[in-house]
């Protein structure tokens, strides 16, 4: 039930965008595109490889995830748009070229450690807790 009062009767603000600290380099609406990035579950695979097992080219992630260079280069563009990926390019060429790889930034590394895998994390410590013996 809203009030006329900024905070409610459990010391939380109306507007959401309140909690943000005041110095907070990020809006709500930045924060949210990045949980909107990973509603997408290319996107949200992307995100779990680079986090978990490193940066990785095009090549090697359009292999591991069975999809098309342009498909992938979509949802890459996605997930550097949003800020949770970073593309960088080797800055000397081997005898393969130059190639551009892909790794998770740190905000990409925290939203998906604190965001659906925490949410996996409690649901198997609930089913536990439960579970029948």
């Amino acid at each position: 039930m809203a009030t006329n009062d900024p905070v409610d009767s459990d010391g939380l603000p109306e507007d959401p965008a309140e909690l943000l600290p005041p110095t907070s380099v990020l809006t709500l609406d930045e924060y949210l595109d990045m949980q909107a990035a990973l509603g997408d579950r290319t996107r949200f695979t992307l995100l779990y490889r680079l986090v978990h097992f490193g940066e990785r080219s095009p090549k090697a992630l359009a292999e591991a995830l069975d999809v098309q260079a342009n498909t992938l280069h979509y949802h890459l563009n996605k997930l550097v748009d949003a800020g949770l990926v970073e593309k960088r390019k080797r800055s000397q060429a081997d005898d393969e070229g130059l190639f551009s790889y892909y790794r998770a930034t740190s905000l990409g590394s925290d939203i998906l450690e604190h965001g659906v895998e925490e949410l996996i994390r409690r649901e198997r410590d609930y089913r536990d807790a439960y579970a029948s013996e």
